[in-house]
């Protein structure tokens, strides 16, 4: 396993329930692919740099995990079909 920054912007218009059950929705598919998530950074809504899919602000959500490198192309096909998910990104430390 290899430890990654996983960094994903939600919809601003995306109620504070529904961000939360989204949130846990991306950590168990980490932890289903027997991985961890050792940290869950949410910091908040922000102004986007750039317009993204018609959206100018975004709740941004950092996670540190230790992943397979299943997890993680799990993780991200799950987020490319997400419509509440406007952009992610995953980097390997």
């Amino acid at each position: 396993m290899k430890k990654y920054e996983v960094m994903y912007i939600i919809r601003p218009n995306v109620d504070e329930e529904a961000r939360k059950a989204l949130i846990e929705e991306v950590n168990a598919l980490f932890t289903a692919k027997a991985s961890t998530v050792d940290n869950v950074n949410e910091w908040g809504m922000k102004e986007l740099a750039y317009e993204i899919k018609g959206e100018t602000k975004g709740y941004y959500v950092l996670l540190n995990v230790n992943a397979t490198p299943e997890a993680v192309k799990e993780f991200e096909r799950v987020a490319n079909i997400k419509e509440n998910i406007i952009r992610y990104i995953t980097v390997a430390e």
